[in-house]
This record gives structure tokens, C-alpha cells and sequence, in this order.
């Protein structure tokens, strides 16, 4: 009954917003007011027209004008009125959720002359983002020395080596593409790539992002992508860094292709673009005679068609697809690595978005969408899998020397979706934005994994029984929202904007949770029942968002932010283990709870910004955040016994605090004829009392003291700079440099002699030692070709290097702080010099 009064409430306020509905962050607006070169004064009925769109208006009395629902990226704007030259602006940028104004002065004239032709620049500072917020087109991006957009994050100020935003965890990242989410909602982070040639632009938020996202802790990553035009294209991309004997190689081949165009000019329009990544890995040596190259094959492609009614009413239907194949490697296992299963990720989804322009002050958008995703481990049946004996370990119980990984699984999540959002310009002072969303998802899971008990030092326990992580679980949970919020600029021009939001989030998880009861066996021990099932709770979250920008002189601006922000649970610490087979048996290590509650974070940010000379900008931002309900797994242990699984009971709950604070520090310089780039630092401290959701259950496998106080996670990188840099020289010949600094990060400095034991005297405190710092540059160098022949066309010679210097970086140390542990692994550093080299063609 609550869910249907939940839902009715849902519904009712969808439908009294669909009249009234874009889908987030893919489009954005262009206004301003045209005014007479000679007199300043604004001109009436000038025509405004951007030709690529067939979207035009004309200026109000007051010179101003104002076109709404403009698909992100780069256009030109022609201006003409009877009486003065006409005027074509070009590169116009148009951001995501964001306005761009401009102010044009036309020249008084009265005989035919040539229009003017200006190149529009990007503004140095955005006045109305009030939040951090990092713009990346997607030519800047197809620049950099990356394999995808994923690496773009990590490039920005406040965001760890491994991706981590702000202090928070890889998975409290919502990643969009087209404002709809392609989120693993069982595991957690990114499930689908996306060709680079398909990418319009990035909008990443690392603080103080809007109500209309939800269900995420530390930042959004919204990527927009191309639709076709007037004008058939063509693009191809092919590199690899196996060519001319290369030593220092992953066997890495990287082809991409896209194509776009009309397929009825203004009207119909198409856009395709495939990727493949294969690669043998830095460990194909070892695979030899094993599983033949490439070890690892990423296939992605995207495809778009776009329908124009009118000008102003688009309806486009997509459809993204997405392959990961591969086999993992671990170097205990390097003489039995055909004993490691493979594995596969596939994603697709297929989406229709209808968008329609009212009036020059009000358009909506609704889109629908069906996202698929399955997982999967392992070729064997589940019998074969059950079957399996432990794998066997050398004399030194060091190297797996035969055997199988007894790991099976077959996951797969569908969800429904539908989503409506809605932009009003209320006057020149306010832009309100307002939707809703519904969510249905069918989760199935179909694990069969056993894990040996090993020490903390990772050791195995052969004489004990495995661990079981087995479960099985089809659910059906629903999750819905709506949110509001105005954009108030007390100044049309220059002076302060606002911003305040709200947001409403719902998730029924439509189970039951166990009531496990402890019977007393003896004075000191005691066994554990399920009692009974109790129906889980419809959870909420009520977020509001508050943001204001100040100007503080001709070029300095103040921006503030605080916001409460929420993110559901994963699904597998709802529901692992709650079949009640399982849950009979008592075989399941940790058992899900579908009653956990939101994970909750509030966060304040402070920034000043100032253009400086040489078109540069410098910022200096203070951030600070609390994050409480995290999950991780208590375990409940039968009388003294260390162990869990079979002989006590863990379970999912709500409990750890982690709190993160910083300073970052930028200069950029985003126009420039020769150089441009940004050079960044950060000073952050992050701490807590769990790193992950396991963590209780590990702590107590091990019979260790679980944290009483905040410690730094192992994100915990305190210092850090960044320096990207763009050179373009007269000669065709285009360089892009980039460097990292960390220093290094937390590990737990807890020695052992025996691998079984710690050294006589040894105290457990987590996260008391740190890695060596961290230092690595990439270069990527372009050459340019040009042809007599072929003038429509631009081709590229490129040569991408990464890691120059050929650094030793340490990854991961073990407890006795020895870089790849025992054996010496060496993943126990990141990876070396890596050569590419390509060819790349767009007509």
C-alpha cells in the first residue's frame, strides 16, 4: 500500500510536468542582445539564425533574444537586420544545462557590404555554474594520451590516480551518456564505453552538481554525444604499439571509424561509429601457449538517428553497444593461468528522446530507455564448477601449480526507463528547470564462489574449509524521482546568480530481509536461526542544493555550494545471499540486507577565480564533505571462533563515517594561438572508519581489532599536481604533454616473519605506513598533413608515448612494505613505457 500511494504521487507529478518537460545535460541555450555599433542602442527585429539547425528568432524591443533547446557543441550564428552589416559569428559553444550570452554590436550602413566574420571565444570564466565543474569538448579529449573517457577524470584537480572524486569511492561516480545512466547497479562503476569519435563533449562535475542528478555521492560524468548534419563525414583512426620491433609492448592494436550525415537533408540525419581495443597485455608473455593474443578485446559501437519534424520538435532514437572479453592475470597463478576463468561483460541499450521548443522560452524533452548488461565467469556448468577440487599450491604454499578457480557467474540487470525534464526562462531573472524519472529493473544473479581462508598476510588455509560467496537472486526493485530548481540571476549581465534545488528520490527494493536470531549452545558459544522474513521498507531522500556566484571586481568571482547528496546501495549488498536455500544452509559468507539505508553525504565547496594576464585563470577552491551509512559487512561470530561463512553470520549494514577535505588549486588558459593548457594541485585529506564493504568481514576472518577512529583510506593521496599543456606550432606539428605528482598512499605496515604470524610485538593499525610517491608523463606528438588532391580532408600522423621517463611506480606493497610481497610481483608497479603509433583521417 505505501508503494502504491509512493508510486501514485510519482505518476501524478509526471504527468502534471510532461505538458511542461530535456533529457539532463545534453542541451543548453543561446541568448543575448544585439545593440548598434555607433549608438549602443539595442535594435528591434534583428534576424538571429543558426543555419546548421534551421533555428531562428527575431530581437525583441529591446534588442534581446533567445533560443532554447540547442543540442551541445559548436555553431555559427548569423545576424542580419535592414540598415546594418550582417554579422556571422562563428564557433558559438553550447554547453550542457549552461547559457550563452552574447552582446553584438552591428555596424550602421547604408549600401550592400560584405558580412563580418568573428570567431567566437570561449567565455574565461562561467558565471552561472556555481559548483566545480570541468567542461572537455570532445576534440580536446580525442587530443589527450587516453584510451577512454574514464581517464579524462582523473586528469582534473581533487580526483586520485585510481579516479577517486573528492574522497569517495570509485563507485559514488554516476557516469551518463545523454544524461541517461549506464551505471552496473549490482557491482557498481561504469558498464558501457563509448567510441571517442562519438563524443561530443564531457560535463564532469566534481562538486556542488544540480538536483536534477541523483543517486550519486562524489560526481557526475555526463557525456554527450554527436548527431549528424548537412554535411557527410567520415572518420578513421587506427594505432598500435607493436611496429618496428618495439621492445617495451602490450601487443596493442586500436582501430575506430565513424561516419555521419543526411539521409534526408533537414530532415533526417545519421550518426555511426564503432571501436575495437585489443590488447595481449603487459602479461602476454606469460599467456603464451596459454590463451592466444589479444588476451584482452574491448568492442564498442554507437549509432544515432535523428528525425527533424520542425526545427524545433527532434526525435532521435540510439542504441549503444558495448563487449569486454578478457582473461585476468595473477602472478601466483602464472604456472597454471589456463585455471583462471575468462571473462565477459556485455552492455547494450537502446533509448528514444523526443525534444520540442514551445516558444523561444520554454521546451521539454521525455525519453524512454532499455539498458541490458550481463556479466559473466567462467565456461563451466554450475555442476562442473561444484565439482571442482581446491586448487593445489607448491610446497611453499607460495604459486598455484594446478587446479581451477572455482568461480562461476552468470549476472544480468534490465532496467526500464523513462524520464522527463522541462525548461522554463521566467523573465530575464529566472530559468527554472524541473522532471522526473521511473526506474524498473530485473536483477538476476548466479554465483557459485569458493575462496580459500588464507592469513592477512595471504597465506592459505588449506586444512580449513573454503569460504562460500555462492548466491542466487532474480529481484524487481523500482526507484523514481523528481526535483525543481531555479537558476535566479539578479543581473542579466554581470552581478550575482543563484541557484536552489530540490530533490525527491524513492527505491523500493520489493524483498524481504532476515530475522536471525543467536540460541545459546553453552556459556561461550552459540549458533544463529533465521526466525523469520520481514518485508523491507520503501526508502527516501529528500536532497536539497544550494549554489551562488558573486562577482567581486571586473574579473574576479566568489562561488559557493553546499548540498546533501544520496546514493542507493549497490543491489548485491541488498540481495547476495537471501535465497532461502542459501539461507537454510547457511552457506553464504555475507548476506545482503534490502533494508539498508542511503548513503548520505553533505558537502560544502568555497571558490574564487580571477583572470589574470595572458588569458589565464587562476582558482582556488575549498571543499569539505561528511559521509555517513555507508555499508560494510558486521559479522557475528559464534562463541570464540575467528572464522565466518558456515560457523557465524555477516551481514550488510549501514555504519561507517569517512570524512575528506582539500584545497585545489588551478591556472588554465583555454585560448591561445600557440600554447594552451592547466596546471593544477590539491591538497586533501581523507579519512574513515571503513574502506570498503568488506572490511568488517575481513577484519574479523583475521581475528583483528576493527577501527574505533577514522584512519586515511587508502585513496588517502595528500598532495597532488597536474600539468597539461598544448602546444601548436606553425609547422603542422602539435605536441600535448602530461604529468602526474602523488605522493604516496596509505597501506598497513603490519610485519610477519612466517607469512602466518606478525613479528613478536606487532600492533594492527590500519593505514600506518605510506607507498612512495608517484611520478609519470605522457607525451603525444601530432603531425599534420595537407593535400592538394584531397583538401576537404585532415590527416594525422600520431606518436603517443606514455610513461616517457620509463618510471618504476609502485602500486601495492605488502604488509611487511615490500613492493609485489613475497614473490615480488611485478604488478606490484604500474606499468612501463608504451609506444603507440597511428594514423588518423577525417573528411
Amino acid at each position: 500500500m505505501r508503494f502504491r500511494m509512493v508510486l501514485v504521487l510519482t505518476a501524478i507529478m509526471m504527468i502534471v510536468i510532461m505538458p511542461l518537460s530535456t533529457v539532463a545535460g545534453t542541451n543548453g541555450i543561446l541568448e543575448g542582445i544585439v545593440k548598434d555599433k555607433t549608438s549602443g542602442e539595442p535594435i528591434p527585429g534583428v534576424n538571429v539564425a543558426l543555419a546548421e539547425l534551421q533555428r531562428g528568432t527575431v530581437t525583441d524591443a529591446g534588442g534581446r533574444f533567445v533560443l532554447q533547446n540547442i543540442r551541445a557543441g559548436r555553431y555559427d550564428v548569423r545576424f542580419s537586420h535592414i540598415g546594418h552589416r550582417a554579422h556571422l559569428l562563428k564557433n558559438v559553444i553550447i554547453n550542457p544545462d549552461l547559457r550563452t550570452r552574447l552582446t553584438i554590436e552591428l555596424e550602421p550602413t547604408d549600401v550592400e557590404l560584405n558580412e563580418i566574420t568573428v570567431t567566437q571565444e570561449k567565455p574565461l570564466i562561467q558565471k552561472d555554474i556555481t559548483g566545480t565543474t570541468f567542461i572537455v569538448s570532445g576534440e580536446d579529449a580525442m587530443l589527450l594520451p587516453i584510451d577512454n573517457v574514464v581517464d579524462v577524470v582523473r586528469l582534473k584537480a581533487g580526483v586520485t590516480l585510481e579516479g577517486n572524486i573528492r574522497g569517495g569511492k570509485t563507485s559514488e561516480v554516476l557516469y551518463l551518456v545523454d544524461g541517461l545512466p549506464v551505471q552496473d547497479v549490482m557491482g557498481g562503476g561504469i558498464s558501457a564505453t563509448l567510441p571517442n569519435s562519438s563524443i561530443t563533449g564531457l560535463s564532469i562535475y566534481t562538486g556542488g552538481f544540480e538536483p536534477e542528478y541523483g543517486n550519486a555521492l562524489s560526481g557526475i560524468v555526463n557525456i554527450v554525444t554527436k548527431t549528424g548534419t548537412n554535411e557527410h563525414r567520415a572518420f578513421a583512426r587506427a594505432s598500435s604499439d607493436n611496429l618496428f620491433g618495439v621492445r617495451q609492448t602490450s601487443k596493442t592494436n586500436e582501430f575506430e571509424a565513424s561516419l555521419s550525415g543526411p539521409i534526408f537533408q533537414n530532415t533526417l540525419y545519421y550518426f555511426g561509429a564503432v571501436n575495437g581495443f585489443l590488447t595481449g597485455t603487459r602479461w602476454w608473455q606469460d599467456f603464451q601457449g596459454v590463451v592466444n593474443t589479444p588476451i584482452d578485446k574491448t568492442i564498442s559501437g554507437f549509432a544515432k538517428l535523428e528525425y527533424l519534424f520542425t526545427p524545433t520538435t527532434h526525435l532521435a532514437a540510439q542504441v549503444l553497444y558495448s563487449d569486454h572479453d578478457w582473461r585476468d592475470y595473477e602472478y601466483n597463478w602464472r604456472f597454471d593461468l589456463s585455471g583462471l576463468p575468462p571473462e565477459r561483460r556485455t552492455a547494450n541499450r537502446i533509448a528514444a528522446i523526443f525534444s520540442q521548443s514551445l516558444s523561444d522560452w520554454f521546451f521539454y524533452t521525455a525519453s524512454i530507455s532499455r539498458f541490458f548488461y550481463k556479466s559473466k565467469i567462467s565456461n563451466l556448468t554450475k555442476d562442473e564448477v561444484a565439482a571442482l577440487a581446491p586448487y593445489q599450491y607448491d610446497f611453499l604454499l607460495r604459486y598455484i601449480v594446478s587446479g581451477n578457480r572455482s568461480w562461476r557467474m552468470m549476472n544480468s540487470q534490465e532496467s526500464y526507463s523513462g524520464k522527463i525534464d522541462a525548461t522554463l526562462k521566467a523573465g530575464d531573472e529566472h530559468l527554472i528547470k524541473f522532471g522526473g524519472e521511473l526506474s524498473l529493473y530485473n536483477l538476476n544473479a548466479d554465483v557459485i564462489k569458493f575462496e580459500p581462508r588464507k592469513t592477512y598476510f595471504g597465506k592459505p588455509l588449506i586444512s580449513e574449509p573454503q569460504l562460500n560467496f555462492s548466491s542466487a537472486y532474480n529481484y524487481r526493485p523500482r526507484s523514481g524521482a523528481v526535483y525543481i530548481q531555479d537558476k535566479i540571476d539578479l543581473s542579466t549581465e554581470e552581478g550575482i546568480m543563484v541557484n536552489v534545488g530540490l530533490r525527491w528520490d524513492f527505491l523500493d527494493p520489493r524483498a524481504q530481509r532476515p530475522a536471525i536470531e543467536a540460541i545459546p549452545v553453552s556459556d561461550s558459544a552459540y549458533t544463529f536461526n533465521v526466525a523469520k522474513m520481514v518485508n523491507a521498507g520503501i526508502k527516501q531522500q529528500i536532497s536539497p542544493r544550494f549554489g551562488a556566484s558573486m562577482q567581486v571586481s571586473e574579473k574576479s568571482y566568489l562561488f559557493i555550494n553546499i548540498g546533501w547528496y544520496f546514493q542507493y546501495p549497490l543491489f548485491d549488498y541488498l540481495y547476495t545471499g537471501l535465497d532461502r536455500v542459501a539461507l537454510a544452509k547457511g552457506i553464504s559468507a555475507v548476506t545482503g540486507n534490502p533494508d539498508l539505508e542511503p548513503e548520505r553525504t553533505q558537502a560544502f565547496e568555497v571558490s574564487y577565480r580571477h583572470i589574470l594576464p595572458l588569458e589565464l585563470v587562476g582558482s582556488v577552491t575549498y571543499f569539505k564533505k561528511e559521509t555517513r551509512n555507508l555499508v560494510d559487512a558486521k559479522t557475528f561470530i559464534p562463541g570464540d571462533s575467528k572464522l565466518a561463512g558456515n560457523f557465524g553470520f555477516a551481514e550488510y549494514v549501514n555504519n561507517p563515517f569517512a570524512e575528506a577535505s582539500g584545497i585545489e588549486l588551478t591556472l588554465t588558459r583555454e585560448r591561445g594561438r600557440w600554447v594552451t593548457g592547466e596546471l593544477s594541485y590539491t591538497y586533501m585529506l581523507t579519512e574513515g572508519t571503513s574502506e570498503s564493504a568488506q572490511d568488517g568481514f575481513y577484519i574479523a576472518q583475521y581475528g583483528l581489532p576493527p577501527a574505533v577512529r577514522t584512519f586515511p583510506l587508502s585513496w588517502d593521496q595528500r598532495h597532488s599536481a597536474k600539468l597539461l599543456v598544448n602546444i601548436v606550432t606553425p609547422w603542422d606539428l602539435n605536441l600535448f604533454v602530461l604529468s602526474e605528482y602523488h605522493t604516496g598512499r596509505p597501506y598497513t605496515n603490519y610485519p610477519t616473519a612466517t607469512g602466518w604470524e606478525p613479528v613478536k610485538g606487532g600492533l594492527f593499525s590500519q593505514n600506518n605506513a605510506r607507498m612512495p610517491s608517484y611520478f609519470n608523463a605522457d607525451v603525444r606528438i601530432e603531425k599534420i598533413l595537407r593535400f592538394d588532391w584531397w583538401s576537404n580532408a585532415t590527416v594525422k600522423l600520431f606518436l603517443d608515448i606514455r610513461n616517457v621517463s620509463n618510471d618504476k611506480n609502485v602500486r601495492w606493497v605488502d604488509s611487511n612494505g615490500k613492493v609485489g610481497g613475497e614473490l615480488e610481483d611485478p604488478s606490484g608497479y604500474y606499468i612501463g613505457r608504451r609506444t603507440r603509433l597511428g594514423i588518423q583521417a577525417e573528411f
